[in-house]
């Protein structure tokens, strides 16, 4: 069985079976990404063949400064904010997705409440001044907050990543961060002592 090394050298080759392989590999996580980033599926999947599409007529620059998998996931994260640059200004975006996830995770600890309609009201409220919240800011915040709270890496790997210093990861988080959370007050959905929790 090739190792993924050797499927880089053949697929920059011109050997397509070798990238169709490494695209098998990477899939799963490419298209995960664009979702958490667009929040649309049907957008999530263009995306991700656009970015692989990129990654087999860019791979021949592919250095192996870094892992494969890092390249690509910063060629796919470059995808989303072109993508949501032209976006933004014809229709909303929502990254609704993944966290209408994890407020069903938190709120399925609290049976006897999930299911009230005052509940499900507040909790609908909430995803959409977090949807509105997230679509007010500029797509660089955006993206690292996503990288970070959503996909889980660590500043290390997004500043690796998006090529930046580990300190500008840092503080584009916390702008982000910030602008959100300034937006969820000014909205009503968010009480600044709730700054603390989670």
């Amino acid at each position: 069985m090739q190792g993924e090394a050797e499927r880089i050298a053949l697929a920059q080759k011109g050997d397509e079976e070798a990238f169709s392989a490494l695209m098998t590999d990477h899939q799963t996580r490419v298209y995960n990404l664009a979702l958490r980033m667009t929040g649309s599926p049907d957008d999530a999947a263009e995306l991700s063949q656009e970015a692989f599409l990129r990654a087999w007529r860019g791979l021949g620059r592919f250095q192996g400064g870094s892992s494969f998998s890092t390249w690509l996931y910063r060629l796919t994260a470059n995808v989303c904010i072109d993508f949501l640059r032209k976006e933004k200004r014809r229709r909303d975006i929502s990254m609704t997705v993944s966290l209408e996830d994890e407020e069903q995770l938190r709120q399925a600890q609290i049976p006897d409440e999930r299911y009230s309609p005052q509940r499900a009201l507040e909790r609908a409220e909430l995803r959409e001044a977090l949807r509105a919240g997230l679509e007010s800011l500029n797509p660089e915040h955006r993206q690292v907050l996503v990288l970070r709270e959503l996909e889980g890496l660590s500043y290390h790997e997004i500043a690796q990543m998006l090529k930046l210093e580990e300190g500008t990861v840092k503080s584009r988080i916390a702008r982000g961060r910030l602008a959100l959370r300034n937006y969820l007050v000014a909205a009503g959905n968010f009480s600044p002592g709730a700054a603390s929790k989670g």
